[in-house]
């Protein structure tokens, strides 16, 4: 084909034809196409009918109201091209006249199939018509063709009249010679009709569901157009149903097999029908938002890179089951072929399949199958002479589309734990490892979608980092992206790298940016004490600058505790929190002996340690009944934990501790790290308060830390303000109590960079792996917790050509991975400086001499 002969074929449906500034779009895209081809370049448009008239026009083929019908859609088309401008009497009366004489022809009396077929067509033969004409009146040089005089109907063997008529298939070979002829036409941009085919007896075929989609790509194969670009009102594919789940990540590049999985199991925007021809010709597949031209969309074609992971989740309702059951099927030949010739008597195609010795269960779509009760009866009463039968209805259908689905199944615990929640009739994972589906009670799939998306994304099981496959999220989309602050290392590379000159691997921590989270602590009116979990970072220079800004310290441990003494002496005991978990008793006698203020988190304490806290004031630690945090690890509550006392036994301890002389000024809750809830505060705040008030010597409740911070690359800051709120509004209610908090990682993990070096590239089984100097020795949180923290090459921090790669230490254990598929310059070589972000929290602290590796350097810096 001559460069003068290449296509790109625009699909616009209903609500992009049926507004006059979207045919004004439609056509800068259509110039602006050809022209990006160069010289000679050529456009077809696919257009469908104006939004809600295939729905009329289905009416009138059934013959309800024709008459009326026909009368309010040539009203709706004179309006609407009279708001477009143009002459309507010109431009519309062969259509009109051919839309009215349908009512008085003949066939109508027995609701013909092929008069069925020439009422259906009139909505997209009516909007092309207009289109047209108003692109002319614009100065687009713009030819308009009839679809039926190039795509025509394939006859297929057991097809039904209807499917022969209603619901055809077209030729999606492409041949020179309807390349050539095509290309004869005079412009360089032309406009046609989806949905419609010649049939091969005479007059119109229509394509069915999704037949403008696949008109599109019916012509983009046989043009073997450069691409087929499908303009709706959504800009691509996203992981879910963006309307139903706002944070919903737009699906960037595609396979054509995911595409197909992801439209066929409930994603409206694109039909399955219009995948395959363009698959077979090799034609990729953009699908673009009219309103939001200059989106990116998605892209489906066969190079997209095979990212493993959950890509997308969706739901289908009003999903039929069959079950059949019999003892006589087992080992008998021919059963299965045997039922399924009833439901091919019935025209009924099975979706989903599962089977056991003596049951075959199987799926019903009623969308594809043309489901009605006379059907289903005759089907029962058919399969009921071989088998007993039971029909399970009204289903839904949940399906997690991904490449590599047998390889998550260790990540999807939590979706396992959320469907046993619920009634599942069926469990079907496809052959080709793409999809995996619960059939379940329809009325139990309300809300179920947007909480099996965020488990998803918490798992890693639907990789949403890997800006490859995954773009912005709905609500970024509709909102703006929200910027992540600055981040202080950006400014101090060269400084890093001198210090990673002298020695890797090191922690390098900016005390101005712990400053600042303090003092953005210090502005919250209603926390009357701050205390920082030493636990998290004790660095002596760290530990003195938040008590220069009015910080007081926590310790979990006597070495903790003799640490503060040491290196912060000006820090009285009274600024001193103990809340160590199962520590022997001698370090709660020399805590108690330094005048600290000690907290205990069990009844048995005081019962086998009496003589250790009488006389003494403490702090006692609640559980109340549930844990919260970013993995299961972290969730300091619940039966689960081995933190705090249980509810069931505050009255008893207090109690016991009138027996013993002990009394209890404070009240101490922590239910997690990394809590994102907003009204978390609040929450617990109100529970700790209301038991407060049964003591009569609290004074002081303490609501613990579990602060987050934005790891990942669309994590959001901790909002301040919200909690903060949400406590002032309940704090009023108890004005006699005081409020403690004390954060770890919200004050230091920003603060703080490991510094590492390249030491190997390896690529093995197509999985490309970056080597560091630093493993989980030096960072064990993504080996402990699945952690994530962002990964850079300080070296080339600004190259652009990037490749997918893994990040793994030298540690001889598999779990020695720092971080998966991380995009990472293609040239990154050995002796390259990695950093390693948001580590100045549990990271240090953790680190060992496994392998009897040396530990990590540590240093301050204080940028201006």
């Amino acid at each position: 084909m001559t460069r003068a002969q290449q296509w790109i074929v625009l699909k616009f449906g209903g609500t992009s034809v049926s507004r006059r500034h979207r045919w004004d779009t439609i056509g800068k895209l259509a110039v602006q196409r050809a022209q990006s081809q160069g010289e000679g370049g050529r456009v077809l448009i696919v257009v469908s009918a104006l939004s809600g008239v295939t729905n009329e026009l289905q009416a009138i083929a059934a013959g309800d109201a024709v008459e009326t019908r026909i009368e309010q859609l040539e009203q709706r088309h004179r309006e609407f091209g009279a708001e477009l401008g143009l002459d309507v009497d010109t431009v519309l009366t062969e259509r009109l006249a051919s839309l009215r004489a349908l009512a008085s022809d003949p066939r109508r009396a027995s609701l013909a199939l092929d008069w069925q077929a020439e009422v259906l067509a009139q909505g997209e033969l009516l909007s092309s018509t207009l289109g047209a004409a108003y692109l002319r009146s614009q100065g687009v040089d713009i030819g308009w063709c009839d679809a039926r005089n190039w795509l025509t109907a394939l006859q297929l063997p057991n097809q039904s009249a209807w499917s022969s008529r209603l619901s055809v298939n077209c030729q999606a070979v492409g041949k020179p010679e309807f390349r050539e002829s095509f290309a004869q036409q005079p412009t360089s941009i032309l406009i046609t009709q989806g949905f419609i085919a010649a049939h091969p007896e005479g007059g119109t075929a229509i394509l069915g569901r999704g037949g403008s989609d696949t008109s599109a790509a019916y012509f983009g194969a046989l043009l073997q157009a450069q691409a087929v670009e499908i303009w709706t009102d959504v800009p691509g594919m996203f992981t879910a149903n963006p309307r139903e789940v706002p944070d919903a990540r737009i699906l960037s590049r595609l396979r054509y097999g995911e595409a197909q999985e992801i439209a066929t199991t409930g994603a409206k925007v694109l039909h399955p029908r219009s995948i395959a021809p363009c698959r077979d010709a090799g034609v990729p597949i953009r699908i673009l938002d009219t309103e939001n031209p200059d989106l990116p969309g998605t892209r489906i074609d066969a190079q997209a890179d095979p990212v493993q992971g959950v890509k997308a989740i969706s739901a289908r309702k009003g999903i039929v089951l069959v079950s059949m059951e019999s003892i006589g099927m087992w080992q008998q030949v021919g059963f299965l072929a045997d039922i399924f010739a009833i439901f091919r008597q019935h025209g009924l195609s099975i979706d989903l399949i599962g089977s056991s010795e003596t049951n075959v269960t199987v799926s019903l779509d009623p969308s594809d199958n043309l489901m009605n009760s006379d059907v289903l009866s005759k089907l029962s009463a058919d399969l009921s002479k071989v088998c007993i039968v039971k029909v399970i209805a009204p289903c839904a259908a949940v399906t997690l589309v991904g490449r590599g689905m047998r390889s998550l199944l260790h990540k999807l615990s939590d979706i396992w734990a959320t469907f046993g929640k619920e009634r599942v009739h069926l469990i079907s994972q496809s052959s080709n490892d793409l999809n995996l589906t619960f059939v379940i009670d329809e009325e139990d799939v309300e809300g179920l979608i947007p909480a099996i998306h965020a488990s998803l994304i918490k798992s890693g099981a639907m990789p949403v980092l890997n800006r490859q496959a995954f773009g912005p999220s709905w609500r970024e989309l509709k909102e703006g992206r929200v910027e992540p602050h600055p981040r202080w290392w950006e400014q101090q590379v060269e400084q890093l790298l001198q210090i990673a000159a002298e020695g890797t691997p090191a922690y390098v921590y900016d005390v101005a940016t712990v400053r600042a989270r303090a003092r953005n602590l210090a502005e919250i009116a209603s926390v009357d004490a701050r205390y920082f979990a030493i636990k998290a970072n004790p660095h002596p220079q760290l530990l003195n600058a938040l008590v220069e800004e009015g910080f007081g310290l926590e310790c979990v441990s006597l070495a903790e505790l003799r640490h503060v003494r040491q290196h912060v002496p000006q820090l009285t005991p009274q600024q001193i929190l103990f809340t160590p978990s199962f520590a022997p008793r001698s370090e709660y006698i020399e805590a108690l002996a330094q005048g600290v203020t000690v907290t205990i988190d069990s009844l048995e304490i005081l019962e086998r340690w009496p003589d250790v806290f009488r006389g003494q004031s403490v702090w006692l630690r609640v559980d109340l009944g549930h844990g919260e945090g970013h993995h299961d690890k972290v969730k300091t509550g619940g039966a689960e934990a081995k933190f705090g006392l249980p509810l069931a036994k505050f009255e008893a301890f207090l109690q016991l501790a009138r027996r013993h002389q002990v009394t209890v000024t404070g009240l101490h809750a922590h239910l997690g790290s990394g809590i994102d809830n907003p009204d978390h505060w609040r929450q617990v705040f109100a529970s700790l308060a209301g038991l407060a008030e049964l003591s009569g010597s609290i004074s002081t409740i303490d609501i613990g830390g579990g602060m987050s911070i934005p790891y990942t690359p669309d994590g959001k800051p901790f909002d301040l303000q919200a909690y903060a709120h949400g406590l002032s509004e309940i704090r009023r209610n108890y004005p006699g109590l005081r409020v403690a908090i004390e954060p770890g990682r919200y004050l230091v993990a920003e603060s703080g960079v490991l510094l590492t070096q390249v030491t190997q590239i390896i690529e093995k089984d197509g999985v490309l792996r970056i080597g560091a100097n630093a493993g989980m020795n030096a960072l064990l949180r993504p080996s402990l917790y699945d952690a994530y923290h962002g990964i850079f090459n300080l070296s080339r921090l600004h190259d652009t050509q990037l490749q997918l790669t893994d990040i793994v230490g030298p540690i001889c254990e598999s779990g020695d991975v720092l971080g998966h598929d991380r995009l990472m310059p293609a040239a990154t070589s050995e002796g390259d400086v990695l950093l390693i972000a948001d580590t100045g929290a549990y990271g240090m602290v953790m680190a060992n001499h496994y392998n009897l590796r040396d530990l990590p350097r540590e240093l301050c810096i204080e940028t201006k």
